[in-house]
Order: structure tokens, then sequence, then C-alpha cells
């Protein structure tokens, strides 16, 4: 049995069995029954509605445009703009946090198109009132708009984390130097430009000043301009702060408690989360880009721009969007995440896709419900939930099975025993149980994943991985280096099942604090991922730590699926949730410090 068919019959109860021949139809069945990850043949899946589900989730507002045939099929709101208020609309105002990048990337692709500049040039020949710093990398490479518009500048800093009501702001010159009233590192160069891919608001920021010195617009104005009413987006702007007679448009953020966040954070870095605007509205650009591919005329940038815009610079990034897909039927797409903000919009080139906006931190579970439901809806090739087939494999096989893979990316994939049952995941990682599609490939049911394992000479001497389109694969570890791997996966395993913390946990948690409330954190106690990351957001984390004043008390909350030890951390002046992870070094691997 086909998986449409198979689909329509688990509705029974829900809608007809014949595809939803209506709009108000295809609306309904999206309201009646969420999909799960996976469908299993001959399991009947717990569906649950979109209302359940943003009550479950604390989620107040949802926001969805759906685009098929080249046009806005429906938008509609769901939920309400702030607890007890009013409902959210099509013309509900989100953040779109880093959906601004793609916008912005427009402004760029129609200046090129004009002549006023060369993506390809040095980024450095179009910035007058600042300048990226030289140096070893870019002396060999140069940072050009494409690779900063692709993630492959090398330059650092990821993301911004915005600034209250009554934070002073930031010029685009202090943000790219760090220097007060700015909250996150320097923007620099520290990997050759053009060598890989590294996510990088930073490098936007550096793209959106370079523009207001070229076109000598503010982003705001410029955008408007040369973006958003050619396109019709009528409704959106990049003002930061936000005008204060547009707030009663606003959904308020919401955090992932379901308590209100405040005032929206304020984002001077525009070009890489600054866009305020409605799913319609981002639809209006995906089928503005949608039309330029097509080579129609009257379009925004030039056809064989919007075709080089989609084709990938480097691990799948096009200039702006990210590019998924099979080659007859590439989609584009970019997800967002401002405080109190989650969005994503996905557009395939042949007229079809979906905008979601929501105003909560836990948005992003909702919004791949919705995703892989619509794509079953309207027969999309990818994003609905795969079918699979649960194979009878003696549970004594299994053992064959357990070991660690290095895959080809530089993960390391760690399958286990859970009683009769095999489990997969990666260190600092949820892990899950895979279950058997035959005697050698096995996928999961709570995310939609496959492991085929490789045999040689009868023995399993390999893994692959693959997950939304994505393949990694690599060799079995010996059992030498496989030994502590799986250890440490096994203590993990039974520290959330006891529900107990490590007793280094607090200790390194009060001192992680300590550090950043000092503006002096000991980066050598952290990994190297997790101090560079620590590095460029210190100035926002050193000054929270400051307003938040003494610690008064750090109290243990739980276990979390990663292995995380939760705490909750009471201040003379808030309260905080931190999580830490401490990796097989007794270093910090990964910590949380979020308000609660």
């Amino acid at each position: 049995m086909k998986l449409r068919s198979l689909t329509l019959l688990l509705f029974a109860g829900v809608a007809c069995a014949a595809d939803p021949a209506t709009v108000e139809q295809r609306i309904q069945r999206l309201q009646s029954a969420l999909l799960p990850p996976v469908l299993v043949r001959g399991e009947t899946p717990a569906l649950k509605s979109l209302a359940d589900r943003m009550a479950e989730l604390k989620v107040p507002g949802v926001s969805i445009a759906v685009i098929d045939e080249g046009r806005i099929e429906w938008a509609r709101g769901f939920g309400v703009t702030r607890v007890g208020g009013p409902p959210v609309t099509p013309d509900t105002l989100f953040q779109a946090a880093s959906i601004s990048k793609p916008v912005f990337a427009l402004a760029v692709l129609k200046l090129a198109d004009a002549g006023k500049l060369d993506i390809d040039a040095n980024v450095n020949d179009y910035l007058t009132s600042w300048k990226l710093p030289e140096n070893e990398f870019t002396r060999r490479s140069p940072v050009t708009l494409r690779r900063l518009l692709s993630h492959s500048a090398g330059t650092t800093v990821q993301g911004f984390p915005g600034y209250g009501d009554n934070a002073g702001l930031p010029t685009t010159a202090q943000i790219l130097d760090g220097t007060a009233p700015a909250n996150t590192a320097a923007v620099r160069v520290d990997l050759l430009p053009g060598s890989q891919y590294r996510y990088s608001g930073g490098g936007y920021t550096v793209a959106q000043l370079a523009l207001a010195d070229v076109t000598g617009q503010s982003t705001p104005a410029m955008m408007r301009e040369r973006v958003l009413e050619p396109l019709g987006m009528t409704r959106s702007t990049y003002e930061q702060p936000l005008p204060a007679a547009r707030l009663v448009e606003v959904a308020m953020p919401y955090d992932r408690d379901g308590k209100p966040i405040g005032n929206p954070q304020t984002h001077p870095e525009m070009a890489a989360a600054g866009l305020w605007t409605t799913p319609s509205d981002l639809a209006r650009y995906a089928i503005g880009v949608q039309r330029a591919f097509a080579g129609e005329t009257g379009t925004l940038i030039r056809a064989r721009t919007a075709r080089d815009m989609l084709v990938p610079v480097i691990a799948g990034h096009g200039v702006g969007p990210a590019i998924g897909g099979r080659p007859e039927r590439k989609y584009f797409t970019h997800s967002g995440s401002n405080r109190g903000y989650r969005c994503v919009f996905l557009a395939y080139t042949d007229g079809r896709g979906v905008v979601l906006m929501t105003n909560s931190d836990n948005g992003g579970a909702l919004i791949g419900e919705v995703i892989r439901t619509i794509a079953q809806i309207y027969g999309w090739p990818d994003h609905a939930p795969p079918e699979r087939v649960l194979a009878k494999v003696d549970p004594a096989l299994l053992d064959r099975f357990v070991g660690a893979y290095l895959l080809n990316d530089g993960a390391t994939l760690v399958a286990r025993l859970d009683g009769d049952k095999l489990v997969g995941g990666f260190p600092l990682q949820p892990v899950s149980a895979i279950y058997p599609s035959s005697e050698t490939e096995f996928f999961g049911k709570t995310s939609d994943f496959v492991v085929s394992f490789t045999v040689t000479a009868g023995k399993i001497t390999g893994a692959k991985f693959r997950t939304e389109g994505f393949e990694r694969s690599g060799p079995r570890l010996d059992d030498a280096r496989a030994k502590p791997l799986l250890e440490a996966a096994e203590f993990t395993a039974r520290r959330i099942a006891e529900q107990k913390p490590l007793p280094a946990s607090e200790p390194a948690a009060r001192k992680l604090l300590a550090g950043l409330a000092s503006g002096k954190p000991d980066f050598d106690a952290l990994s190297k991922d997790l101090a560079d990351l620590m590095r460029q957001r210190l100035p926002f984390l050193h000054q929270d730590l400051v307003d938040l004043g003494e610690l008064k008390s750090l109290v243990f909350v739980s276990v979390g699926p990663r292995g995380d030890d939760v705490f909750n951390a009471d201040f003379e002046n808030g309260k905080r949730r931190v999580e830490v992870v401490l990796d097989g070094a007794g270093l910090v691997g990964r910590a949380v410090i979020q308000p609660r």
C-alpha cells in the first residue's frame, strides 16, 4: 500500500478517505490530525489536533501561509497574540529572526543585477565607513558577499541575543568591533574564507554595513524601497526597534515554560535578525524567487541570478537560503530563532511552499509537525512522514551491532542494547530506540532517520546514517576505541533513569556562572567548541550575570535527555535555568543559561 493511501486510511474518523478537495477541507485536516515523524505499517499512529499540541507545548499563537501553484492558497492564524489577548490573524506581525537573512540577500542580488556591486569582489571594496580587518586568512582568500551570504566567509559570531527595553543600542560598527554597548564579540575572520561552512550572523552584519555604504541608505529604507514594496510585502519592516504604534499588531513572545518574556527584543543586526513580517509577506518573497527562477518577466532579480542564488555554495547553502530536494524539484528554505519566536519558510521552485511563524521558544517542535502534515496533504516529494515496515529480528542477533562507528563528518554513532532493543545516538545528544526493517537496517520512530549496517565477511564493519536527505557513513571502531564510548553511553543512560546529578556538575555550573559574572570565565574548563561560543557571547552573558546580581541558590532539577544536569539558579535580581553536560575529559561540553 502506498504511503499516501495508508495515511488517508489512518485519518478515518478525522476526515474522509478521499483527498481533501477544498481549501477548507485541507485546513480542517491540518487542524484535526498532526502526523508523527514516521508511520509504521500495521501500527495506528497517535494523532493530535493542532490546538492540543499548541496547548501541550505552551505555544500561544501560530500563523501559517501555504503556497500552491505559485500563489498563496490560504493564510490563517491560530491561537492568540498574547494569553488572554486577541486572536492571531494573517496580518499579525512576528519576528522573522534569521529568515531576515535570505530576504536581505535579495537586496544584494538586485544591486548586483544593476551593476552596483560584484558579489565575488572583496567586500572591503564596498566598505567605506569601516573595514573588515585583514589577516593571514583574508590575504590568502578574500571575504566576498557571496561567501558572507552563504556562511562560508570564515567570519565569527553565530547569532545575536538582542537588546531589552532599557539597553543602549550599538551602531553597526560597534557591533562589528564588539565594543560597548554591543553585547557580542567582535566579528572577525578566523577561518580561511571559502574553506568551510560556519553559520555566521556576524557575516551578514558585515554585508549590512557594506550595503549601507554602497547605497547611502539605512537598512530599513533600503530594504523597503528595493525589496519589500516591489514584492508586495507591505506589512513588513526592518525597523528596529519596531515603532511603538505598531506593537498592537504584534504576537508577543513567550518562553518555553509558557511565560511572557515582555516586549520583543530589539535587533540592530537587521540583516541577520531584524525583519518584522507575516507568513503571507514571506510567502510573497518566496513566490518572487519562484517567478524569477522560472524566467517570468518583471521579477525582482534576473532569472540567471535566481538560479545562481539557489545553487549551493557550500554545505547545501546557497546565496541566502539553504537548498534541498531533488535536482528536478529543489526547494529553498530557512528557519529563524529569536527570543520568544520560532519560524520557518520552505518553498519549492515549482510554486509550492509553506511559511509558519510562532510566538514561543517551543515553536520549533510544532513547526516540524505542521510541515510534515502539510507535505502529506499536498503530496510533496519530501518532508511527509515515511512509511516503515517493522521486521521480525531475533533479539539474540542484535548484539552484533553494538559498537561505535566513526562517520565521515567526524561524529561518532554509538549503538548499544537496552534490554531487548537496540538504541543509538551521538555523544551529548539524546538517544533513540532503533527498530529493524531488515536484518541490517534500522529506523527511528520519534524522529526520521535510518541506520544501515555494512556486513563484510559476516561481520559488521561500518554504518550509514541517513536523515533529512543527508547521508553520513564510516567504519566501525575497534573494541579498544569503542569501549570508553559505550561505557559513557551506558553511564549516561543509568543517570537518566536514576535522575541523579554528577557530583562535579554543580561545582562546574557555579564556576561557569562566577566566571561569566566576572567577565573572565575559565575557558580551559570548557570544550573547544563551547569555549569558542562563550567567547563570542561573552559581552552579553557577562552583562546578564552582572544584572542578575549575587547567586543565592543553585538547585538540581533533573537529568535531561542528553545527560545534561539541569539546575534552577536563583539570583538577587532574577532566575535562570542552567544546563551543563560534562564530557569524558571532565570539561563542560555543553551549557545553556536561559530565563525561567
